[in-house]
């Protein structure tokens, strides 16, 4: 498959929900039950689940048949179940609830309400694009794709009002121009969108960090990726995810970006203690397969401990198998760190093989271990 297309899929997600919207609407002017969503989004990113079902049967009552229930819904049922695999019986439900949000929104005749409903139905169609590319459903991708651009192109006639949107604003004027640079076989995709400007988009990414209240964590988690991925500023990247794992210390994945940064910045004493104490025994297979790819680092780095870092490798590399695409990035770094075992060992057969591997799964090669 071509190089990055889980990033690109994210990337045509973006842009498709970049368009800065107005507030003007229905429900978004109803404050308790606004309030009440950015709780219940609150609830979801943290994986409190008990609570987000609560706030959502008070919306639900207080919107039935709105789109936006479908999408809390189906938001609910994704991360409840993450990695949420298409071999699921759960992924119907989910992909039901997001369909129906974007039929709901599409009957829509309201001018006064487009927005909202607009807003709603790019959201649906940004997570099934995800859920789609990440479990390999290729066939459903291309379809979805084509038919949001319409959506996409209605979406500019909207202005910002809200600190929240600078988010989408942020997003595309970045990736429209750092996107296609890191990856020129997209140039051609790139010229489809209005140029953006990499600075403002950092500025505006950072205004929804500190001022958003429903999409502050993606703007932090976004920063995250931004600064290590793209601008290879580490302190920048790890300002962020420490904000972001505090804000959220439900949430076993912010906690291991946090420990992903503290590590490629050789703060290992900081990551040490971190997954000493990490409530591991709380969490599904799939995030301690992450934790232990990250504890065979710190044995690896910290304590030069090649044999016990290599089984760390190999049981991490055994359990991602189980998640498909969902487990690429950190089995990449485990194939890096085996690939670094064997060349200690001047084994230069395993290390290429084992290098040509990891290269084969990470979309950003440089973000290794290797120094």
């Amino acid at each position: 498959m071509a190089v990055g297309i889980k990033t690109t899929m994210r990337w045509i997600w973006l842009l498709l929900c970049l368009s800065p919207l107005t507030l003007d609407a229905q429900l978004l002017q109803d404050t308790a039950v606004l309030n009440l969503v950015k709780k219940d989004i609150d609830h979801i990113y943290n994986l409190q689940f008990a609570e987000a079902h609560e706030d959502y049967a008070t919306i639900t009552h207080a919107y039935p048949g709105h789109p936006i229930v479908y999408l809390l819904r189906g938001m609910i049922t994704y991360w409840e179940n993450y990695p949420l695999l298409h071999t699921s019986s759960l992924h119907v439900s989910f992909e039901d609830d997001m369909k129906q949000c974007i039929a709901l929104s599409e009957k829509n005749e309201d001018k006064a309400y487009e927005a909202e409903y607009l807003l709603a139905e790019l959201c649906a169609r940004g997570m099934l694009l995800m859920f789609y590319d990440d479990n390999d459903l290729i066939m459903e991708v291309t379809p979805l794709t084509i038919s949001t651009y319409k959506y996409l192109r209605r979406a500019f006639n909207f202005t910002s009002s809200c600190s929240d949107l600078y988010y989408f604003t942020g997003t595309y004027d970045y990736y429209r121009e750092a996107f296609p640079k890191a990856y020129p076989v997209y140039k051609s995709l790139a010229f489809l969108f209005p140029h953006g400007d990499m600075d403002k988009g950092l500025k505006e990414l950072q205004t929804a960090a500190q001022n958003a209240i429903v999409l502050r964590a993606e703007s932090m988690y976004m920063l995250t990726w931004i600064y290590i991925s793209f601008e290879n500023k580490l302190s920048e990247s790890l300002s962020f995810s420490r904000n972001l794992s505090d804000s959220y210390p439900g949430n076993p994945l912010y906690l291991e970006i946090y420990l992903r940064n503290l590590l490629i910045m050789k703060k290992y004493d900081e990551a040490d203690n971190l997954i000493s104490t990490a409530p591991d025994e709380q969490w599904n297979k799939y995030y301690k397969a992450q934790l232990i790819v990250l504890k065979g680092i710190l044995q690896e780095k910290k304590y030069h401990n090649n044999k016990l870092a290599e089984e760390y490798y190999n049981l991490g590399i055994n359990e991602l198998s189980l998640y498909g695409k969902y487990g690429n990035e950190y089995s990449a770094y485990a194939y890096f760190g085996l690939s670094r075992i064997s060349d200690d060992k001047r084994d230069k057969h395993t290390r290429k093989t084992y290098r040509k591997e990891a290269m084969k799964l990470a979309d950003f090669k440089k973000l290794n271990f290797d120094k």
